[in-house]
């Protein structure tokens, strides 16, 4: 075969090549998780300083990490909660797939922001994964009690060992738990919460529970700990774990964390339809 036509062959095989190249690394783009690690100090509803924020926030980038899945952007304000262009190489919400709240207390957003971050999730098909405290947050916006679920309403036992049952054991998130366990954890009351608009997978034990504490405000005795939910077209996960130190050393919860980022980024698949508390 001549040398011109043998070149000829080879261009034409690279000019083939090419989209698919530019395919392949175009699915292979790692995902971007933006970590919100805040609380607010001032005016009404000041955020309790969570020691263990730091903590959750270098967990959630190193599971990224680890599975080389995702690249984590930390920040411990709200600038970034927003469509609009930013200065500076800054990244607004567009940039991201997925946000995790660790937050406590109301923040003052605007308007556009409020719009932005509810729009990221229901609109745009991505995630919010909310960690402890993120429900103890943005009472006067009820928007985003309805998109996570629920807000805070105390915590009854404090910090103690709780007793907690897998709900629904064949769920990605939670399947490699044991059926039922125990976590030294502070685990949170939710009010404006409902098994109608959330699907709930892990919860307390009731009947290894103190109901007699003047705390106990929920008289279904149901203490969901970890629930997830459809909102639009995105994907919402949230838990109670993460008061304590103890709680992001744990294999097993990591690994929730882990895939509960993963679900909510749409890289696995689960099933979020709510249901009612199962008899058992």
């Amino acid at each position: 075969m001549k040398p011109l036509r043998i070149a000829s062959i080879c261009l034409i095989v690279l000019g083939l090549c090419a989209p698919v190249n530019h395919t392949l690394q175009a699915q292979a783009r790692k995902k971007r998780l933006l970590v919100i690690g805040a609380n607010n100090t001032v005016g009404e509803r000041q955020g309790f300083q969570h020691d263990s924020t730091s903590q959750a926030m270098a967990t959630l980038w190193n599971l990224g990490r680890e599975s080389t899945l995702w690249d984590t952007y930390f920040k411990s304000d709200t600038y970034l909660l927003t469509k609009q262009k930013l200065p500076n190489n800054a990244k607004n919400l567009d940039y991201f797939d997925a946000v995790a709240f660790y937050t406590t207390g109301n923040f003052q957003l605007t308007d556009e922001q409020k719009s932005a971050l509810l729009s990221f999730v229901r609109d745009d098909g991505k995630g919010f994964i909310g960690v402890h405290s993120a429900p103890d947050s943005f009472y006067d916006w009820p928007e985003y009690g309805e998109m996570i679920g629920g807000y805070f309403d105390g915590h009854p036992w404090n910090t103690f060992q709780a007793p907690i049952v897998v709900e629904d054991p064949s769920n990605p998130i939670v399947r490699h738990f044991s059926k039922e366990f125990t976590t030294l954890d502070e685990i949170y009351q939710a009010k404006n919460f409902s098994r109608e608009k959330c699907r709930v997978l892990l919860r307390l034990d009731e009947n290894k529970l103190d109901l007699t504490k003047p705390a106990v405000k929920r008289t279904d005795k149901d203490f969901a700990v970890a629930w997830i939910k459809n909102y639009g077209k995105g994907r919402v996960f949230y838990s109670t774990f993460g008061h304590t130190p103890e709680s992001w050393d744990r294999p097993d919860i990591r690994q929730m964390w882990l895939e509960a980022v993963k679900w909510t980024m749409g890289l696995t698949e689960a099933d979020a339809t709510p249901r009612p508390r199962p008899a058992k």
